[in-house]
């Protein structure tokens, strides 16, 4: 059997592993593995793979992963996410869905200083759907606003996704934030006007609109998020800025974080080993996966298999908009099965080269990606926000959210759509920043 073959069955093998629950981490290593000594031989795939670990150790890119990460636990522990709920209800106050809204907004607060889509679900869940339902809000509603605001999490800077994409593709951290953050503002506007798009029609979903706030009541609710603010405007605008590195930024924003933890009183020394805790266990399985990725990767540069794929796909002459629309539905079809981290590492090794080789931008695929891939964090029968609502809300049933998320891909495919027709919306602020 050719190289190329090993290659692409390996894939199938994989994505077949994934289904039948094995780890992914355990697959992408199982099948890099197997496939490196079938290409080449045992002791070289031995060699890779006991020589991933310590060339990734050494890669400085990586480090802002735990850093990000534990400035997102500490914010958390130190009740920010509860402020920067009521100041984005003060804002939308007045108006049928005040709380959904709020919502929203809310979840995009947090994935600036969070990074992670399943971090940002957990705590609005916890937040935002009790006080939704004792308002009277609709179940569907309720946790349909949770869901989808949650995957903000990942595409507002500092994201998780975006900076293993990064490592993945040789990108730069400082380019994929910028080029993320005005998509995901365009998508957190999407989906409050999905949320009022849906009252208009089905204005029994949400409780009669409140009392309006003025102009100085707003502002002075809008003043409770500075925090939040302040930790967004030094660390990711310190990178914008040119300031820091990632990195640094990270650590700044850290060491920020705790500051004002403990400053305020609202960080206690047993808040703060649980948020270390919580760090060193998320970076450590993250870590494991991304070695993996990396073995299975090299496997697939061996097996010359993206080559391969440039080549038939020039051989179609299907236009590039063609090629970049099957490419979405591939991973609107692998979203329904896998995690968002998973499809990340298992497919950019393959469908990377084939983009540049179309001519697109690798920033821009990067933002793509992370967009579609967001879909399939609110899709079943997978849907990882539906299973973390679940958890903390264990009586509204599965159907209910699924139910409830529906008309919210209704923002995340227009931003597809935009992404697709006008690439300068993620290309244009990292060209402004950094030329």
């Amino acid at each position: 059997m050719s190289p190329e073959w090993i290659g692409a069955w390996s894939v199938v093998a994989l994505i077949a592993l994934v289904l039948l629950r094995v780890p992914v981490a355990i697959a992408m290593g199982l099948v890099g593995l197997v496939g490196y000594a079938l290409v080449d031989d045992w002791s070289a795939a031995l060699n890779r793979l006991g020589n991933t670990p310590f060339e990734l150790a050494e890669s400085y890119s990586l480090s802002v992963v735990p850093l990000f990460l534990l400035m997102g636990a500490v914010a958390a522990r130190s009740g920010m996410s509860r402020d920067l709920f009521a100041a984005t209800s003060a804002v939308f106050a007045g108006r049928r869905g005040t709380v959904a809204m709020a919502t929203v907004g809310a979840c995009a607060g947090l994935g600036a200083i969070c990074g992670s889509s399943l971090a940002t679900a957990a705590t609005m869940s916890r937040i935002a759907i009790p006080e939704m339902r004792r308002l009277g809000y609709d179940g569907r509603l309720a946790a349909g606003a949770v869901a989808s605001g949650g995957t903000l999490g990942i595409l507002i800077p500092p994201s998780v996704i975006l900076i293993v994409y990064a490592v993945m593709a040789q990108d730069s951290i400082a380019q994929l934030f910028a080029a993320g953050l005005i998509p995901g503002l365009v998508l957190t506007a999407l989906q409050i006007g999905v949320i009022a798009a849906l009252l208009r029609v089905r204005p029994e979903l949400a409780p009669a609109a409140g009392e309006r706030l003025r102009l100085a009541e707003r502002l002075k609710a809008l003043g409770g998020m500075w925090q939040i603010l302040v930790l967004f405007a030094v660390s990711v605008g310190g990178i914008y800025a040119g300031i820091f590195s990632p990195t640094e930024a990270a650590a700044v924003g850290a060491l920020l974080a705790i500051a004002l933890g403990f400053a305020l009183r609202r960080l206690t020394v047993g808040n703060l080993l649980d948020a270390f805790t919580e760090t060193v266990r998320t970076t450590a399985v993250l870590f494991l996966i991304v070695i993996m990725a990396f073995v299975y990767a090299y496997f697939l540069v061996l097996t010359h298999l993206p080559q391969s794929l440039v080549e038939l796909v020039q051989g179609l002459e299907l236009s590039p908009l063609a090629v970049m629309l099957l490419l979405v539905a591939f991973y609107l079809v692998l979203g329904c099965f896998l995690d968002s981290l998973g499809m990340i590492l298992i497919t950019v090794p393959v469908f990377l080269p084939l983009v540049l080789g179309l001519g697109y931008d690798s920033i821009w695929f990067g933002v793509l990606v992370v967009v579609v891939v967001e879909i399939g964090l609110i899709t079943p029968p997978v849907g990882m926000n539906l299973f973390v609502i679940r958890a903390q809300q264990p009586d509204l049933a599965i159907g209910t959210l699924y139910r409830g998320v529906l008309p919210f891909l209704a923002a995340n495919g227009l931003l597809v759509a935009l992404l697709l027709a006008f690439p300068e919306l993620a290309l244009w602020l990292p060209r402004v920043l950094y030329g």
